[in-house]
């Protein structure tokens, strides 16, 4: 769009709130839903409850991303809320699901007997992998447009994957930061096997990306546009070297390394999404209708903005205490 419609700030910051919840969802609940798909990659019950310890205090909260990002979909782009979830009625359907199940195990395997625990590890695990599939596969559809056919189906699908994989990775570069000794070991192991995943991942929605819409590949592989945008798909495959790298030096007895493959993983999360964002813009529905056209009414929109600027630094304050409170390597799980 060459001009911007009068008032249009307004969708402009609601799509940089609504922008900012999902990357922070992506990062934040993408490591405990990480460290959710490995579970189960541990036979030692002492070990899974230390995994589950590394995650309890911060879980939760982290799924208040996923509600503030889709309520502010909703609240602020109703058009465009309807025409996506429609789209995507089975995915959503079934990444709450996962979700549900998740949330259910994780409060019942603290009271089930020792016999009973590994049924609710397997539904905790279930669950992880069935949200984070089911993201993946929205994903997919979203980059394609919702087109139909079973290749654009296929591809979703393969997203799914993808970012599982990807979950995976973050969440094993979680274990890495916040746990030692052999379940460390074994963290590391998990993150250069999805290290590699998620490297295939990456590439394969970068390339196809571009070919979902004759206006993202201008935009990507026009002059001199292209000089400007090198520098993201450069930077991304340098925090995949860092990663590696510092994987082959770890763990370490001073663990003063052990932080390294969490953060670079984060910025390739965030450069993933700095990507996408850009493929995009304007749109919230792909090449359908741009954040302008699906926004409420401007009095609508500075009444909710009330009520983000007072919500929004709440859950930032939370959650920087509980990251500062619940720091450091997990110890062995405790009920009391």
């Amino acid at each position: 769009m060459d001009t911007l419609p009068e008032g249009a700030w307004l969708p402009m910051v609601f799509a940089g709130l609504m922008g900012l919840a999902m990357l922070l969802y992506a990062v934040l609940d993408g490591f405990d839903l990480g460290v959710g798909i490995l579970l189960r990659a541990v036979p030692e019950e002492e070990q899974r409850d230390r995994m589950i310890h590394s995650i309890g205090p911060f879980w939760d909260a982290n799924e208040t991303w996923l509600v503030l990002g889709v309520g502010l979909l909703l609240v602020a782009f109703p058009l465009a809320h309807g025409m996506i979830l429609t789209a995507l009625y089975i995915p959503v359907l079934l990444m709450l699901v996962g979700l549900i199940a998740r949330g259910v195990a994780f409060e019942f395997r603290t009271k089930a007997p020792e016999s009973q625990k590994p049924r609710w590890d397997l539904a905790f695990q279930g669950g992880s992998l069935l949200a984070g599939f089911s993201q993946g596969w929205m994903l997919g559809a979203y980059i394609l447009g919702f087109a139909p056919g079973w290749g654009a189906f296929v591809f979703a699908l393969l997203c799914g994957a993808f970012v599982c994989s990807g979950y995976a990775l973050i969440g094993a570069s979680w274990l890495v930061w916040r746990t030692e000794g052999a379940l460390q070991e074994r963290a590391v192991r998990w993150a250069r096997i999805a290290l590699i995943l998620t490297g295939i991942g990456v590439v394969a929605v970068s390339l196809a990306t571009p070919f979902a819409s004759p206006r993202i590949m201008e935009r990507w592989f026009a002059f001199p546009e292209i000089l400007g945008l090198a520098p993201i798909p450069v930077a991304t495959g340098a925090l995949f070297l860092v990663v590696f790298l510092s994987l082959r030096h770890l763990p370490r007895r001073d663990h003063a390394l052990d932080w390294v493959p969490f953060a670079a993983t984060a910025g390739i999360f965030i450069l993933c999404f700095q990507g996408l964002a850009y493929s995009f813009w304007p749109y919230v529905v792909p090449d359908r209708l741009t954040i302008f056209e699906a926004a409420s009414a401007p009095e609508s929109l500075l009444i909710i903005l009330v009520g983000v600027l007072v919500v929004l630094p709440v859950i930032l304050a939370y959650t920087v205490l509980v990251w500062r409170w619940f720091g450091g390597k997990a110890q062995a799980l405790k009920y009391y």
